[in-house]
């Protein structure tokens, strides 16, 4: 959000001379005097947003955020139930991605198993918490802030939703288990086969298990007349679609390079790259989900 606050602030500076105008009749007085609609939950969040935004607005003078949560709680105070912030939007450390991702999947699963219907005041308090949490977060990073306090109320009141939600099972991040194939007298039919290599989370790097898949295909090309191999990478949907499209043609170019080294000719070997469209596994948008980290081959 960086680039954003900057464009911003010099387009009031400039256009205006000072914030009078941003100030005026704008997104953050229009929450103001906005009546939340909807259910309990949009309600106490537009309520957060409204603090919020009008916070960072008049005693932080961070006019684009202002005008970014408030935008959010307008929408809140609609009825809609708008999603916490994307962690890869945000200008931030390696250790603080790790860390507000590990964040963001206990709000969204939080929400999954009813914490917007069970809990609705302290849910939304929970991801206003959060959204402030990632905002300071970007501060501390750019030398702007020394500290953090949202991110100790953000825990305290994830700590209060989680105690009173029924029990969620473990997540498994962990690759799919290979396929068991039945052996029959019977010769593959080609244009049937499909090979599966998993990837880690963020990456385009082919695994040890991707390599022994790549591997059955070499022995598979080599031995039969195949005249295309299609490889079609893909990704989950943890981060934005402009991105998991150039990380699905990564990974894709990955696997092709890899087969050109098990002696598989370049010119056989067709690369498309999907992104997040194609899910094997159907999920929320920003939610990790390892067996949508793939790349499919089949044969022609």
């Amino acid at each position: 959000m960086t680039i954003l606050k900057t464009i911003l602030t010099s387009a009031v500076v400039l256009g205006l001379g000072a914030c009078s105008a941003f100030e005026g009749n704008n997104e953050v007085e229009q929450l103001g005097a906005a009546t939340a609609s909807g259910s309990p939950f949009t309600q106490q969040l537009t309520s957060e947003y409204r603090a919020f935004s009008s916070f960072e607005l008049n005693q932080e003078k961070d006019y684009a955020d202002a005008l970014h949560f408030s935008r959010k709680g307008l929408e809140a105070a609609k009825g809609v139930n708008v999603m916490p912030e994307p962690v890869n939007d945000w200008d931030l450390t390696a250790a603080d991605i790790v860390e507000l991702s590990t964040a963001y999947a206990r709000l969204v699963s939080a929400i999954d198993r009813g914490a917007r219907e069970i809990i609705p005041g302290k849910a939304a308090i929970a991801q206003a918490r959060y959204d402030c949490w990632i905002e300071e977060q970007e501060e501390v990073a750019n030398g702007a802030m020394m500290s953090v306090p949202c991110k100790a109320d953000f825990m305290a009141a994830m700590n209060e939703v989680e105690a009173v939600l029924p029990a969620m099972m473990a997540p498994v991040e962990e690759f799919p288990a290979p396929v068991e194939m039945i052996d029959t007298n019977e010769p593959l039919n080609v244009q049937e086969a499909m090979y599966l290599v998993f990837f880690d989370f963020d990456s385009d790097d082919v695994n040890a298990d991707g390599a022994s898949v790549l591997d059955a295909v070499a022995n598979e090309v080599n031995s039969r007349n195949i005249n295309t191999i299609n490889v079609v990478g893909h990704t989950d949907t943890s981060g934005s679609a402009a991105y998991n499209a150039r990380l699905a043609n990564r990974r894709g170019n990955d696997v092709k390079s890899a087969l050109i080294a098990r002696g598989i000719p370049a010119g056989k070997i067709m690369i498309e790259g999907r992104g997040e469209n194609e899910l094997l596994v159907q999920t929320q948008n920003d939610i990790r989900e390892p067996a949508n980290r793939r790349a499919v081959i089949t044969f022609e």
